[in-house]
């Protein structure tokens, strides 16, 4: 059983290392049981999820099949299948892409717990009034955090399974996929994305304590954008489309978290004048 909390200002260090520790400790306990439910579950989650952007039908192929058609352009979108196919290749392959897909569903599932738990650690160390204007941390975090993954499962695994499927140095290649590289990709393009549409919220607590100004953000606007095409290029398959479409929602974070700084150091100025 956790201590019953001290008071904030009578905390030591090892006071506060104690208090994380089972802050993670219930983080990561939410995580396993999640995972653990969704290992039960696990088939209907690889035939309904994982597997789903291997399917033409799926609804990202069909609507850039129809969009290609619209324009009168030849695109792979259209084709009948992927010229690819997934294989184990390892004795316990199977068994370990189901326990790791099932623990990294967990932590997606229970993000907004994760979540949680991270704010009831931080949140003692605010004032009254930063609690109260704070209070909707956690739903916008989760929020940001699935529209990221649904960005990454319904954009960009798509895209990069499509190119990387079709893309072919020679004939005699065959494209044989080991199960592990395929959960390897949806995963990061998910989690990835899922994590990048946090911008906002770091940018929040950056400027909150005064390493961001709007200022800076403005100043390296430029470098800011080149950064943000170079994630582009990494997270998605290296063709001008698939990176602008990437690179779009991340440039309007970046624009929205230059709103948010201006916001926290306008704040911040009020409350300096009352205090005055």
């Amino acid at each position: 059983m956790a201590k019953k909390k001290k008071n904030i200002n009578e905390m030591s260090f090892l006071d506060h290392l104690e208090d994380l520790r089972w802050h993670l400790i219930r983080s990561v306990s939410a995580i396993m049981i999640v995972g653990t439910l969704a290992f039960i579950f696990s088939r209907s989650i690889f035939e309904l999820i994982i597997f789903a952007p291997l399917k033409m039908d799926f609804p990202t192929y069909s609507m850039l099949c129809k969009a290609s058609q619209f324009i009168n352009v030849e695109t792979t979108f259209c084709a009948e299948e992927l010229p690819m196919i997934i294989q184990s290749r390892t004795m316990a392959g199977q068994f370990s892409a189901d326990v790791w897909t099932s623990i990294y569903a967990g932590f997606i599932i229970a993000f907004p717990y994760v979540i949680y738990q991270l704010w009831k650690f931080i949140s003692p160390g605010m004032h009254e009034n930063e609690r109260s204007h704070s209070r909707g941390f956690i739903i916008v975090c989760s929020l940001l955090f699935f529209l990221g993954v649904l960005f990454g499962y319904y954009i960009v695994t798509p895209l990069s399974i499509n190119f990387l499927a079709n893309y072919s140095i020679s004939e005699l290649v065959d494209n044989q996929i080991d199960i592990g590289s395929y959960i390897g990709l949806v995963r990061s393009a998910a989690i990835a994305s899922g994590l990048v549409f946090e911008l906002p919220i770091i940018i929040y607590f950056l400027t909150k304590i005064g390493l961001v100004t709007p200022e800076f953000l403005k100043k390296y606007r430029k470098y800011a954008l080149v950064i943000v095409l170079v994630l582009s290029a990494i997270i998605t398959p290296p063709d001008v489309a698939s990176q602008i479409i990437v690179a779009i929602p991340i440039l309007i974070l970046y624009q929205v978290s230059i709103y948010i700084s201006k916001v926290v150091v306008k704040n911040q100025k009020k409350k300096e004048r009352k205090h005055a």
